[in-house]
């Protein structure tokens, strides 16, 4: 059945603005029409909001006749559709997800990917918004961290991480012993000190002083790769 062409845009129509990023980096990474009419829809309705941090859930979406109405129509239900096209999206790094829980229940929430959403989700993530609390993992508490996973403690009790503390850590993950980093963070959470600065300090007086556990810690090596270490990476942050 063919369709009523479209008539045209109005004069005075309304915009919904988009980077000029989307069109000559974003776009030709884009090869299902799904997710590009979800990037689109999203940039729509985040145009059309008042607030900070502005973003959207996946219910509110699923739930949003115009969007499924023009993502459906295949052999996969629309939920389906939909969830591959926002995996698709961030995984292309058009937008970020964060996991809320809402009264008990988890929310999928989905900004669009920019220096301010970052920085929203860097103040989720610290407690920031009292109203926006991040779910839980299955099984876990409120805090979940993977035990060896030294960027997921990091993401999970700092924040974002950047490429620069992405290899600051896996410089302190070869010097410290995973439980020492486990429990330097653990102890920077509990003092409300949610930095790496703050956590590399513990380390470092760890490394020196010795553990209450009793631990040397791991073999570093020789103490001078430990000073050049420390001076390399840590020297514009730590006072000597």
């Amino acid at each position: 059945m063919n369709k009523k062409p479209f008539s045209g845009f109005p004069a005075r129509a309304e915009v919904t603005p988009i980077p000029n990023l989307f069109f000559t980096a974003v776009m030709p990474k884009i090869d299902g029409v799904a997710e590009l009419k979800t990037i689109l829809h999203v940039f729509w309705l985040l145009s059309r909001r008042r607030g900070y941090p502005q973003f959207v859930t996946y219910n509110e979406l699923l739930s949003d006749p115009i969007l499924m109405s023009g993502i459906g129509g295949g052999a996969k239900p629309k939920d389906e559709v939909l969830r591959l096209a926002l995996e698709q999206a961030v995984q292309h790094g058009t937008m970020l997800h964060l996991r809320l829980d809402r009264d008990g229940q988890p929310e999928d929430a989905y900004f669009i990917s920019s220096e301010t959403a970052k920085e929203a989700i860097n103040k989720i993530q610290q407690g920031e918004f009292p109203q926006l609390v991040l779910a839980p993992r299955k099984g876990e508490g409120v805090e979940p961290v993977p035990p060896s996973d030294i960027f997921s403690l990091y993401e999970q009790n700092i924040g974002m991480l950047t490429p620069m503390i992405a290899e600051e850590l896996q410089e302190a993950e070869k010097l410290y012993p995973v439980e020492w980093i486990e429990s330097a963070f653990k102890e920077a959470v509990a003092l409300n000190k949610r930095s790496w600065k703050y956590i590399t300090r513990i380390l470092e007086r760890w490394a020196v002083e010795g553990k209450d556990d009793g631990k040397s810690g791991r073999d570093f090596k020789k103490a001078d790769d430990r000073d050049k270490y420390t001076r390399q990476i840590y020297g514009h942050m730590v006072k000597r």
